[in-house]
């Protein structure tokens, strides 16, 4: 075989593998895989804020009474972005604060911008099937 067949062959080989991935689901763009929530398997409250922002500050006892409450049902992950730049941009963050809600499959389901009350939050976690 010439070269320019071996490497027409291996690219519909890697095509082909990537398609079967996509189309499985093994591969997902966006939130899933970066808030790492692929082995625990639960669903995932990610707020993205920071230390200096007045409506973030106003959320940090929401999140740690949440974090309490739904131990062992939901993750809540908090990221201060000043401190995480690149968490921003992996988010697609505009505007903070910005609560990303992420299913037990990895994938994002809801997203707010700006102070959420902890009505809301346990509302958009029953809408999820989290009791």
């Amino acid at each position: 075989m010439n070269k320019s067949v071996r490497i027409a062959v291996l690219l519909v080989v890697v095509l082909a593998i990537a398609g079967i991935v996509v189309l499985k689901g093994g591969f997902r763009v966006g939130i899933g895989s970066v808030a790492g929530n692929t082995s625990a398997r639960l669903p995932e409250l990610v707020d993205l804020g920071s230390n200096y922002c007045i409506p973030c500050k106003k959320m940090a006892p929401i999140l740690a009474e949440l974090s309490t409450e739904y131990a062992g049902r939901v993750k809540v992950t908090v990221i201060d972005v000043k401190e995480d730049r690149e968490a921003g941009r992996r988010y697609g963050i505009r505007v903070i604060p910005t609560q990303i809600f992420v299913d037990a499959q990895g994938r994002e389901v809801s997203r707010h911008e700006g102070f959420l009350a902890k009505r809301d939050i346990v509302a958009q976690f029953e809408a999820m099937g989290v009791r």
